[in-house]
């Protein structure tokens, strides 16, 4: 029997593996009280099932924050997405998995997964309904639209005034220049923000007179890094340590730890990417005064996102859908942190909403 488990769940966890392609897989079903379970496909070859399964209970609490009716879920492909036929892969996945969706599980795009894979899905078991984030084209709204990095901005804004502070006036730096990060710096530019530091895998950029979004994206796109940017190169982990009002990680987990939370200089940290920091670590850099916005809070316009196509919304109103839901998301919890711990008032918030419902089931 598996190893985790509590009050919320996981309700079902299903293993899957296709002899012919030689891939395993797993789907983690957290806790469907508020509705059927929502969760990206991870496809990386070292994917486990206690890793899908902390994915699976931070879509439970984010999809009850943003008060949408989903529940939490997530799934993991065991495979090498350089060296497997992707679209063969996904579509005897969505096969193996067919008892569950879209009752139980309803999958979007996560790691090394796209528009193009959850319109295969949809394809493959001839239901619209089967999957979220599809192309525009089969009436999906793409994660390419950039709906989280709009939620990361907004929720941005909020605690920028909540510390009475002026964004026009604010420096910001951002780790990850993939979809969320590039969405970020875009949506925080057009607030007026400057955004002084960028890194990508292959490293960062720090430039005082600002870096714009236009030309970051089309740096990247024509050397592969952000890091050829005009400016002082600086290696992605010092960008931790850069003397900057606001700070966003957006890419890796555990990037702010116990080795350099003593060096983190800026007063805001509003986390778009999953499990940045842990809380042990949040609690410190509460003591240090300062403000942390918690990823499930910050990064939810996707699964927002997901919700508004699902209920067949237009871009237009996805976009003022997250804008609304996060911008109250982040006031709320902003007003019931003790000691700036927001994680742990975001964790009750979501918690008691599930604890709700499954009382009422």
């Amino acid at each position: 029997m598996h190893k985790f488990g509590d009050e919320l769940g996981p309700e079902r966890i299903l293993e899957v593996y296709d002899p012919k392609l030689k891939y395993e897989a797993v789907v983690v079903i957290d806790n469907t009280a508020l509705g059927p379970g929502k969760g990206g496909i991870r496809l990386v070859e070292d994917v486990t099932k206690e890793e899908v399964f902390g994915l699976a209970r931070a879509m439970t609490y984010k999809n009850a924050m943003a008060d949408i009716p989903f529940g939490g879920a997530k799934s993991g492909i065991a495979a090498d997405p350089k060296k497997i036929d992707k679209e063969k892969v996904i579509r005897s996945f969505a096969r193996l998995i067919k008892p569950l969706v879209p009752q139980y599980y309803i999958p979007g795009p996560d790691m090394n997964t796209t528009e193009k894979e959850m319109g295969y899905i949809a394809d493959e078991l001839k239901d619209k309904r089967a999957a979220t984030g599809k192309p525009l084209s089969m009436g999906g709204l793409p994660h390419e639209l950039g709906s989280t990095g709009f939620g990361v901005a907004q929720a941005t804004a909020v605690a920028v005034e909540f510390l009475k502070k002026d964004i026009s006036q604010c420096t910001v730096a951002i780790e990850g220049y993939g979809n969320v990060g590039t969405f970020t710096h875009k949506f925080l530019e057009e607030k007026g923000a400057k955004i002084v530091a960028l890194s990508d895998s292959k490293g960062g950029i720090y430039n005082k007179n600002g870096i714009k979004y236009n030309r970051a994206l089309e740096v990247k796109q024509k050397t592969g890094t952000v890091s050829e940017y005009e400016g002082t190169k600086i290696e992605g982990s010092k960008l931790f340590e850069l003397d900057v009002d606001i700070l966003i990680p957006g890419a890796r987990p555990n990037v702010i730890n116990e080795s350099n939370y003593n060096k983190v200089k800026a007063r805001l940290i509003v986390e778009a990417g999953n499990l940045p920091i842990k809380h042990e670590i949040e609690k410190k850099l509460a003591k240090k005064k300062i403000l942390i916005i918690p990823d499930f809070v910050a990064n939810a316009g996707g699964v927002i996102s997901s919700y508004a196509e699902y209920i067949g919304m237009n871009k237009e109103q996805m976009f003022q859908l997250v804008e609304k839901k996060i911008k109250a998301n982040t006031a709320k919890v902003l007003e019931n942190a003790k000691d700036l711990d927001t994680r742990a008032a975001a964790v009750s918030i979501a918690k008691n909403k599930v604890l709700d419902a499954m009382a009422k089931n």
